[in-house]
């Protein structure tokens, strides 16, 4: 942790620490947000690096270098994990700053790691989600720091520097190129679709575009995995902006017993984060029958339910037991999240 303090950001968060006014900061050059949206489109698509200040951020030059090694070696050895570690540490200020050339990696058909580069995209954009599987918190962005209440809902990060901002950058980041990740949705390699997916829903202005991306790709999508991951990737931007034909639709999804089983769970879920109403007895027959240990581990692939499970459940379970049978014990009360699951 030495190194951060060297950092000028350092000189901002201590400032705040000394009762600084953070709406001094805001638009400068320390607001993750104003320098993710003032990077020039040539830059991005160049890969300038050289004109990215990443050393404004802690641990901005490790995260530079991750980013020309990933894109010039073709190597995912220092280049992939790099982003997503930092977030797992609660770091994400110059972690964001790498979401736009990880964009243009995933959407290099001819890059050997673009699947891991697109896993990245979506970590700075999501915080403080691991372990959620509740009705009132699953698929939940929490608000962008208004400028009345500016830390938000994420407080800070390790660092002292507001997280809010950070995740509020990533996600504008991913708006921005919004364009570039829709047609990853067809791409051939269902990862590649899956991850496009979780990233397109993080979204901060889901345009008429992507929820028809969405939507045309579940009417061609043969996948099952695949299929559920547009399913929670329709309702976790439901969740964001807010739209009551697709919550309909969501539980007409769940009701319908021509959908494969792990569209109708994924429908399930989405619908009941979607509405404050009881769970109908369908509804839980429904998912108490197509929720077995094979398809559960299966659906570990979805991204929203990794993040959810732990190391005595999947994601899935824990989904199923929070929201529908909150009577019984938690398996994981003294989950300890590197541990393997049993």
């Amino acid at each position: 942790m030495g190194e951060w303090r060297t950092d000028p950001t350092f000189a901002m968060c201590r400032a705040l620490t000394d009762g600084a006014d953070l709406y001094s900061f805001v638009g400068g050059p320390f607001d993750a947000r104003a320098v993710v949206a003032a990077i020039p489109p040539k830059v991005k698509d160049g890969f300038l690096l050289d004109e990215v200040p990443w050393e404004n951020f802690p641990q901005g030059d490790h995260v530079r270098e991750a980013i020309h090694v990933l894109h010039t070696s073709g190597s995912p050895v220092g280049g992939t994990g790099v982003v997503s570690g930092m977030c797992a540490n609660d770091m994400r200020a110059a972690a964001v700053l790498a979401v736009p050339f990880l964009i243009r990696i995933a959407t290099d058909p001819g890059h050997p790691y673009r699947a891991d580069a697109l896993a990245e995209v979506s970590s700075p954009a999501r915080a403080r989600y691991f372990g959620v599987a509740s009705r009132g918190e699953q698929l939940l962005h929490r608000a962008e720091p208004r400028y009345d209440d500016l830390y938000g809902d994420y407080g800070v990060d390790v660092t002292g520097y507001p997280a809010g901002w950070a995740v509020a950058a990533a996600r504008g980041a991913i708006t921005a190129d919004a364009t570039l990740l829709r047609p990853l949705l067809h791409d051939p390699d269902p990862a590649i679709r899956i991850r496009a997916a979780y990233a397109l829903a993080a979204a901060t202005d889901l345009d008429r575009a992507v929820r028809a991306a969405f939507r045309t790709r579940l009417d061609a999508e043969q996948d099952p995995i695949v299929h559920a991951a547009l399913v929670f990737a329709t309702a976790e931007a439901t969740r964001t902006h807010p739209h009551p034909p697709t919550t309909v639709w969501m539980r007409e999804r769940w009701r319908d017993r021509t959908q494969v089983p792990e569209a109708r769970l994924a429908a399930a879920i989405g619908w009941l984060c979607l509405t404050d109403e009881p769970a109908p007895d369908g509804l839980c027959a429904a998912v108490d029958d197509f929720a077995t240990d094979e398809r559960a581990r299966a659906m570990d692939d979805l991204p929203w339910m990794a993040a959810a499970g732990g190391s005595s459940e999947t994601g899935l379970q824990r989904c199923v037991r929070e929201m529908l049978h909150p009577e019984q014990p938690n398996p994981t009360e003294h989950d300890v999240p590197w541990t393997p699951r049993s």
